[in-house]
Formats: C-alpha cells, sequence, structure tokens
C-alpha cells in the first residue's frame, strides 16, 4: 500500500539531481559552457555553415526573381540562426550564477523567442490571408503586424519570467533561476493555442471554408503545420505536467525545447526556399498570388499590367498565355482542387468564356444577316421582268 505512495513522491519530488534537470545546467568541467547550450550550439552552427555554402547561389536567385517574399523567408532564417548562435555563445561566456549574467541570458532568450514566433506566424499569415500580395510595401506591413505580436508575446513572457520565476527551474545549489519561458501555465496556455491553431489549419482542406478561401494545396505546408501542431501539444503536455510537479514532465519539456530550438529554422528553409534555391526554372511556392506592384509614393494608386490578345489566337491560347502572364508562380500553388482556385483565376476563365460566347453570338448574328442579305437579293432577281432577246437576221 505504501509503494504507489513512494513512487509518486519521486515523481513529484524535482531536486537539482533531477537527470532532466540537471542537462540545463551542467557544465563541461573546468569551464563555463553548459552542456545544455552546446547541444543547442552545433546543430545551429552546422546550420549556418550550410547557408554560407550556399550563400552565393541564393543571392543569384534572389535577383533574379521578382518576388521579395523569398528575401523576406530567407532574411528570417539568418536572422533567427544568428541569434540563436549569439544566444548560446554569450550564454557561454557569462557567468549565470550573477545577477547580470542570469539577466543576459533570459534577455537573449526572449530575443530569440521573439524572431521565431515572428517567423511563424509570417509564414502562417502569407500563406492563409496575404498569399495573393507579393509587394515589398505588403509584405513590410504583415512582418511589422506579426513582429508586434511576437513583442507583445515576448514582453509577456519576459515580465512574468522576471517578475515570477517558476521554482521548477531554480538551481538550489547555485541560487539562481534557469530560464524558464515564462513559467508552466503561461507556457501550457500559450502552447494549447498554437497547437489549435495549426490543427484547424490542417483540418481546412476538408470544410466548407475550403469552397470560399483560395487555401494552400501543397502537402508540404500541411506538414509543416502539422510538426508544429504535434509539438506544441506534446509541449502542452509537458509543461501541464511540470505545472503540478510530476518529474516526467521536465523531461518532455526539454525534448520539445530541444527540438523547437534546432529543427524549426531548418524547417522552415526545407519547406519555403530548398525548392527555389535548388531549381533552375522557377518554382511553385505553398501559395499562388497575383502579382502586386509597389505602392508609389505620393499615390495609392497602382496601375495593373493591360494584356491585349491578337483576334487569331484560340479560347485555348488565350487561357494558358493569361495564366502565365497575369499570375506569377511561387512556392504556394493552389493548383489541383475546384474549391481551391482563386476567385481571380475563376474571373479571368469567366471572362473568357464569355467572350467566346460574344463572338460566337455575333458570328450567327453575320450569319443571319448574310442569309437575309442573299435570300432578299434572290427575290428581287427572280421578280424582274425579263427583257426578250431579239435576233437580227
Amino acid at each position: 500500500m505504501t509503494k504507489p505512495s513512494i513512487v509518486m513522491a519521486n515523481w513529484t519530488n524535482i531536486t537539482d539531481e533531477t537527470i532532466c534537470k540537471k542537462v540545463l545546467y551542467l557544465e563541461i568541467e573546468h569551464s563555463r559552457v553548459r552542456v545544455w547550450d552546446l547541444a543547442i550550439l552545433i546543430p545551429n552552427a552546422l546550420f549556418l555553415v550550410f547557408l554560407l555554402a550556399r550563400l552565393k547561389r541564393a543571392r543569384t536567385k534572389l535577383k533574379q526573381t521578382s518576388t521579395p517574399i523569398f528575401s523576406a523567408f530567407f532574411g528570417l532564417v539568418w536572422v533567427s540562426t544568428g541569434i540563436s548562435i549569439i544566444r548560446c555563445v554569450v550564454s557561454m561566456t557569462v557567468n549565470a550564477a550573477l545577477p547580470v549574467g542570469d539577466y543576459v541570458d533570459k534577455v537573449l532568450w526572449l530575443i530569440l523567442r521573439l524572431f521565431l514566433l515572428s517567423t511563424e506566424m509570417s509564414v502562417v499569415t502569407f500563406g492563409m490571408a496575404f498569399g495573393h500580395l507579393d509587394s515589398k510595401t505588403s509584405i513590410r506591413r504583415v512582418l511589422i503586424c506579426t513582429s508586434t505580436i511576437s513583442l507583445i508575446y515576448s514582453g509577456t513572457q519576459g515580465a512574468l519570467e522576471f517578475v515570477n520565476p517558476d521554482d521548477s527551474f531554480h538551481i538550489d545549489a547555485k541560487n539562481y533561476d534557469l530560464f524558464g519561458h515564462g513559467g508552466m501555465l503561461f507556457w501550457f496556455i500559450s502552447s494549447i493555442f498554437f497547437s489549435v491553431i495549426y490543427s484547424v489549419i490542417d483540418l481546412l482542406p476538408w470544410t466548407p471554408v475550403s469552397y470560399r478561401l483560395a487555401l494552400p494545396t501543397k502537402k508540404s505546408f500541411y506538414l509543416y503545420c502539422l510538426f508544429l501542431a504535434f509539438l506544441n501539444l506534446v509541449q502542452a503536455v509537458g509543461s501541464g505536467m511540470l505545472f503540478y510537479k510530476v518529474q516526467p514532465g521536465m523531461c518532455i519539456v526539454d525534448l520539445t525545447t530541444y527540438i523547437y530550438f534546432t529543427v524549426f529554422t531548418p524547417l522552415v528553409y526545407r519547406t519555403f526556399l530548398s525548392d527555389f534555391f535548388g531549381s533552375t526554372p522557377p518554382p511553385t511556392i505553398l501559395f499562388s498570388y497575383k502579382a502586386q506592384q509597389d505602392e508609389l509614393a505620393e499615390d495609392d494608386t497602382v496601375s495593373l499590367p493591360q494584356h491585349s490578345y491578337s483576334s487569331t489566337k484560340t479560347d485555348s491560347d488565350i487561357i494558358f498565355h493569361g495564366n502565365s502572364a497575369m499570375y506569377e508562380s511561387t512556392h504556394f500553388d493552389v493548383h489541383g482542387s475546384p474549391s481551391l482556385q482563386y476567385d481571380d483565376a475563376d474571373g479571368f476563365h469567366s471572362s473568357v468564356l464569355l467572350t467566346r460566347s460574344l463572338h460566337e453570338g455575333i458570328g450567327s448574328i453575320n450569319a443571319s444577316m448574310e442569309a437575309s442579305v442573299g435570300e432578299s437579293t434572290h427575290r428581287r432577281r427572280s421578280s424582274d421582268p425579263v427583257t426578250p432577246t431579239v435576233v437580227h437576221t
């Protein structure tokens, strides 16, 4: 009868010697380098080497394309990777046991989380709401909006972290607090929220909403959302367990944290940029959009490109030529299911069909008029008196 209570007591006793907690502050002998920081640094450093090796080709491809969305994604990947490496290096050089070192370490964690969350939100925003916008102005507005929301989130997280640190991350032996992500309750609520958002995105193609909204159809986009939905769900379970002082919750939280801070940035690159940088012809992105020109400096009016078609072209020529001329293909294509087509494309095809009908109607009218004129001429000729021909001999 006493054995279950002993097990439960061990599970709820999260001490400094608990292996999943110890790995967070364990240092390499005769140095201030923490094993946790080194474990996060190595994958990010390798990914930075990969980016540097591809930098020349990437710059060439970015100069050749007219879609600034690739530059936005590429910039976010670079910034997130750079800040992650800086955070690890600084954490290795400062003494977290000192108040200044502890403060710097937590601020760098918050800054890194801010940029990663901003990248998350920007990707989803472009994919689901602003996929048809591809001007520098629209991208800048979206980035400002997502950065503001991320700043509010990170600010709230930071306030909780400094004002009310989670005692699960307090190190009694060194008398300082590890970064606790704003506390387990905050982390649990935010993880549940993000998991629900990504799950809803994954379910949208199977709902009636797909008939009204232009949704991405590339499988990689939904796999990306599915991965983050599952990761946030597991993270919510771990933080919930840790909130109630259940020891395995610390191990779950460590695992999800490590995966997020080492895998997320390469995942964004693989999902949204690898095809673009690795292909010779222009690839397709995960959503399709109508090319938009930047706003003028003093006038909000944007001139749309005008297209004229020769009367000698067939309807199929107009359709295929029109699609390639009016719509720029990026990685976020909406080809495939009729329910996922853009209204602009439907309107264009409808206008082509309407033009064909008008041509057929005009042709029928012309044929009828020609038939009427021919019949009138025939009647007039048949009613004229025949003048006899006199033959003189």
